[in-house]
């Protein structure tokens, strides 16, 4: 314990640190993003040599006090007009967190994902901060908790999140559709060249895919025709249900790239959860069941496969698509080694393994020109 508080400072790429990135970057041949939410997150990425943000996840921009109230509104809506008046008041708040990545980011692309997690998140769920918030909304506290009880999911994971959102509520794709392309066209007009890759995630089948991306192309090329600007984007997906690493071929013939999201599709394809897998998994350590902890590191004899799988088979409908992965593993070196050996285009990490995965992905390049 010490006896007062200890002045500490930013951790840094600098001297023989910054002489070993340098000499990693020169052999690696996979991109290295970051995931970040925040234009801070962000910048700290970029210092440690990010080269873009491979996931960001506009729900955590829901949760500050000043937003909650206004996304609340939004769910207990029961009009599209009541829906769209509430997603109105977040639209500025959205953009303005959308340009400060792209700034943050200073041209390198940013990967940003839909709304993904289910609605019940953001509201309350003990009976006084119900009724509290009732009081707020101008509602009976009935009507709110039929509200809290109506999005209850026995399994949210599998419910009505991701996509399934954007096919049930538009609206929500529109607005977020919006803000993105107007902070493009906003940083551009400073000078930046911005192409914002727009990612929808949760994808099963085509045909969902292309009605969520019908919503996102409509309202984009609007904005960008009726600004009088020249913005290109791409609309890509989250691969991260098995059907999704399946269908690819089919899939790529609407998404320009990928993101295999490894924490989803680890759970769906083990079909346990990563929360609960804790009270067992010790066990099949102990047992030699299992050697290593497949959230942490990517279990290739499975995962794997449906990740390899997904990208020949995106490559086969589309030659030239981006592939990526932004789960956890983006950061662990066996994971970016085995994300070198498919021929993925980038991995994405949290900003603090930057470094790591830079070198992993150097070492990987390595190994396999010595294999040869």
């Amino acid at each position: 314990m010490y006896g007062e508080k200890i002045e500490t400072v930013d951790a840094t790429v600098s001297g023989n640190f910054a002489k070993l990135m340098n000499w990693a970057d020169v052999y690696r041949v996979l991109k290295v993003r970051t995931n970040a939410d925040t234009a801070r997150d962000a910048k700290q990425a970029y210092e440690f040599g990010a080269e873009g943000i491979g996931l960001c996840r506009t729900e955590h921009m829901f949760f500050a006090p000043e937003r909650i109230a206004a996304i609340r509104e939004m769910i207990v809506s029961k009009t599209v007009e009541q829906r769209e008046r509430a997603l109105e008041k977040i639209l500025p708040m959205q953009r303005g967190d959308f340009e400060e990545l792209f700034k943050a980011m200073k041209g390198y692309p940013v990967t940003i994902r839909l709304l993904d997690p289910p609605l019940h998140e953001f509201l309350p769920h003990e009976d006084s901060e119900i009724e509290e918030l009732a009081k707020d909304m101008g509602m009976s506290f009935e009507e709110l908790k039929e509200v809290v009880i109506g999005l209850h999911e026995f399994n949210p994971m599998m419910g009505h999140r991701g996509c399934r959102l954007d096919v049930t509520y538009p609206e929500i794709g529109v607005m977020q559709t919006r803000a993105i392309i107007e902070a493009a066209i906003n940083v551009n007009k400073e000078g930046m060249n911005v192409i914002p890759e727009i990612m929808v995630p949760l994808i099963g089948d085509i045909k969902e895919m292309k009605y969520v991306k019908d919503i996102i192309t409509k309202t984009a090329d609007e904005l960008i025709q009726n600004a009088g600007v020249e913005l290109k984007y791409s609309v890509g997906t989250m691969i991260e249900i098995p059907r999704a690493a399946i269908l690819a071929d089919e899939i790529a013939k609407e998404a320009e790239f990928f993101s295999f999201g490894t924490n989803d599709l680890t759970q769906l394809t083990f079909g346990f959860s990563r929360d609960d897998a804790g009270k067992f998994l010790n066990d099949y350590y102990e047992k030699r069941i299992y050697e290593f902890d497949p959230f942490a590191k990517i279990d290739q004899d499975g995962v794997g496969k449906l990740v390899e799988m997904g990208a020949e088979l995106g490559r086969k409908t589309r030659p030239d698509i981006k592939l990526g992965i932004c789960g956890e593993h983006g950061g662990d070196p066996a994971s970016v080694e085995f994300c070198h050996k498919v021929g993925l285009t980038y991995v994405s990490c949290s900003p603090f393994r930057v470094p790591i995965a830079r070198l992993a992905a150097a070492q990987a390049a390595i190994k396999e020109l010595e294999n040869k």
